[in-house]
């Protein structure tokens, strides 16, 4: 199984654009050891021909501009994008389905509630009726399995994660199973599981039982305290408030997986008030002392 890091970052990137936080400032001034970073979405694939993409961020034509093995390689029109794949129906998740509106019909795997936002709240699918169009394939969030077509050797499992559906939602008050999700990618002919989960704020039983079973964890990277955007003075939220389990404090992500011990674990969707970003900081030092790896934009894992 190959898996390409298209974009390693939060809601608006690194530096974020209208962003002056203690990162951004740094980056941006090259003060810090740092790199920038699209918004988060990641390919799967086995044969580096034919690719499952997990979310469609903003940045979506950037990604694929650099990576080769999914661009265009037969006829006028041609691409290595074969479905699909949403968690949840962020923003940050789903607007670059726009951006792939020249192409043929959009195969999109995704759960009832995410379809639901996506026709409701925030039309993307109707939008794209009258250019590519979608053709939706609901996805269980019973722990089910699942194959996608064209997609060679790769069983799919996912799982409904507690959270709220996003902002502009008609039931952001009104949680649903199937608002955001974790996914097990499995491959079929070796058995290696890889489990993806850019956001998530609480590790229930079946989420621990996921991690324990994987080779490779991509797990919520997003913040590294729960008050993180308050004492940066940019929001009154905390961390779990908004779906995120920081990295430190008791209970945190560090701890957390201090007690997996077969997979790789890796941190993506990270935001760019997150001093992990800073690649000298001591929360990353913590980080390379426990194990733990940080995604950035080009990382490719062969499992």
């Amino acid at each position: 199984m190959k898996i390409r890091v298209l974009g390693s970052g939060a809601g608006g990137g690194f530096p974020q654009w209208n962003c002056n936080c203690h990162n951004c400032h740094r980056l941006r001034h090259n003060q810090m050891n740092g790199k920038a970073r699209t918004q988060s979405s990641i390919a799967v694939s086995t044969d580096s021909r034919n690719w499952l993409l997990f979310n469609t961020s903003p940045d979506i034509r950037a990604q694929l501009e650099a990576f080769p093995a999914i661009q265009p390689k037969e006829g006028i029109r041609d691409t290595g994008i074969k479905a699909i794949m949403l968690i949840d129906s962020q923003i940050d998740h789903t607007t670059g389905l726009l951006m792939l509106r020249e192409g043929k019909p959009l195969e999109v795997y995704c759960t009832d509630m995410v379809k639901q936002d996506l026709t409701t709240g925030f039309p993307l699918f109707n939008m794209l009726a009258d250019y590519c169009t979608v053709n939706h394939h609901p996805v269980p969030v019973d722990g089910s399995s699942f194959t996608i077509p064209g997609i060679d050797d790769l069983r799919f499992y996912t799982q409904a994660l507690k959270s709220k559906a996003p902002p502009y939602s008609p039931h952001r008050h009104d949680p649903h199973e199937g608002d955001n999700i974790g996914v097990i990618v499995e491959q079929i002919s070796t058995g290696k599981k890889l489990f993806y989960s850019p956001g998530l704020g609480e590790i229930e039983p079946h989420v621990m039982a996921a991690m324990q079973a994987a080779d490779c964890l991509m797990v919520d990277g997003t913040f590294w305290t729960e008050d993180e955007m308050c004492t940066q003075n940019i929001s009154l939220k905390k961390a779990r408030e908004i779906g995120h389990l920081p990295q430190s404090g008791p209970g945190g992500m560090i701890e957390v997986l201090s007690g997996v011990k077969k997979a790789r674990k890796i941190l993506i969707h990270i935001n760019n008030t997150n001093p992990i970003l800073d690649e000298d900081s001591e929360p990353r030092k913590m980080l390379d002392a426990a194990g733990i790896e940080v995604a950035y934009d080009g990382l490719e894992i062969d499992l």
